[in-house]
């Protein structure tokens, strides 16, 4: 397979180093607007060919499929591109800024029968992979009751850089820059884990949306404006109605990367993590429920996001995360916005 890469950020060096060590994928092209940018990634990534636009990189066309790792606004404009082209697109996340958009995309790489997938990272995890067949097998029965929660420590500790003075992160706190803040870039990974996890949909969502104030007087640092939310919290009702809370935030002092889910069902009980890097996964089954005894779940790897996309590829049909599926958890963002603006529940339509 070969291999373009659209945008060249932080994120684009995951993309690269990951396609570049599965056997059979070659990384032929870069695109960025940043020539600086480009031809450093370029140079380490060895990558031969280089493209202002993804317009000039499609006149070429020498390539197979596209890992779509622009800034958020660009998801829509640059996959259609590429979908018209005849493309299969390996997508970050969030497939599109709203659920219309999305579905737009979803809809366009199903009429043109190639593989349209979204890089939910956090679906790597062994944890949440095994939680998922652990549900589905029946092990705590119907599920009743979930907590899902993403916590992130960046605007309070300096782990990952200083966001005070780096674009990478100031541009995720403005509106202006295109960022729906912490509900759209972790919220949307919490709430795919919580539902992938519990193998059900969220069907009603009420949320509640804080920004604090992080620069004052004026919350502004250059030409970021610092208006987008930095803790998103939701409580949601399930397709088998079921009940949950989930909340995200950056300002998890003590947390550097952690999701966390706990699966309250009739007979049992599963918490799966996720912790900077680290998968674990307890179980509270059958006779354990009567003494509260939790006992760790043994583990096993499972494909990468990466891996996983080449091999739908290589057999020519789409695999989950989905553009559909994208688009459906964006849906309960959006809802969650609008739940968080005008203060009243909100169905998932």
């Amino acid at each position: 397979m070969r291999l373009l890469i659209l945008g060249t950020g932080g994120m684009a060096n995951n993309h690269a180093k990951n396609f570049a060590a599965i056997d059979g994928v070659e990384l032929v092209g870069g695109v960025d607007v940043v020539p600086e940018r480009l031809a450093a990634f370029a140079k380490e990534h060895n990558i031969g060919r280089q493209f202002p636009s993804i317009e000039k990189a499609l006149e070429w066309g020498e390539f197979d499929a596209v890992a779509n790792v622009t800034p958020d606004a660009m998801h829509h404009p640059t996959a259609m591109a590429a979908i018209a082209a005849g493309k299969h697109i390996f997508n970050e996340k969030p497939l599109a800024t709203n659920a219309r958009l999305a579905m737009e995309m979803t809809e366009a790489i199903e009429k043109s029968g190639k593989v349209g997938m979204v890089n939910f990272t956090y679906r790597n995890s062994p944890a949440i992979q095994k939680a998922r067949e652990m549900v589905g097998a029946g092990a705590i029965g119907s599920i009743r009751h979930v907590e899902a929660s993403y916590l992130q420590s960046w605007l309070v500790g300096n782990f990952w850089g200083d966001w005070k003075s780096e674009s990478k992160w100031l541009w995720r706190l403005s509106t202006s820059h295109g960022s729906n803040g912490a509900l759209g870039d972790i919220g949307i990974h919490i709430v795919d884990w919580m539902s992938l996890g519990a193998g059900l949909d969220v069907k009603h969502v009420f949320a509640r949306l804080k920004t604090f104030d992080k620069a004052p007087p004026t919350n502004q640092i250059g030409e970021y404006k610092l208006d987008a939310n930095d803790s998103a919290t939701m409580t949601v009702d399930f397709d088998n109605g079921a009940v949950g809370t989930v909340f995200a935030t950056r300002t998890g002092g003590g947390q550097m990367d952690q999701l966390r889910l706990r699966l309250y069902g009739e007979t049992g009980s599963l918490e799966a993590i996720y912790d900077t890097g680290k998968s674990t996964l307890r179980a509270c089954l059958g006779a354990d429920v009567n003494t509260a005894t939790w006992r760790d779940v043994p583990l096993d790897p499972v494909p990468t996001n990466y891996q996983r996309f080449v091999a739908a590829v290589r057999k020519g049909k789409t695999e989950e995360p989905s553009f559909r599926r994208a688009a459906n958890i964006q849906k309960v963002l959006d809802a969650a916005a609008v739940a968080a603006r005008e203060g009243k529940d909100q169905a998932i339509v």
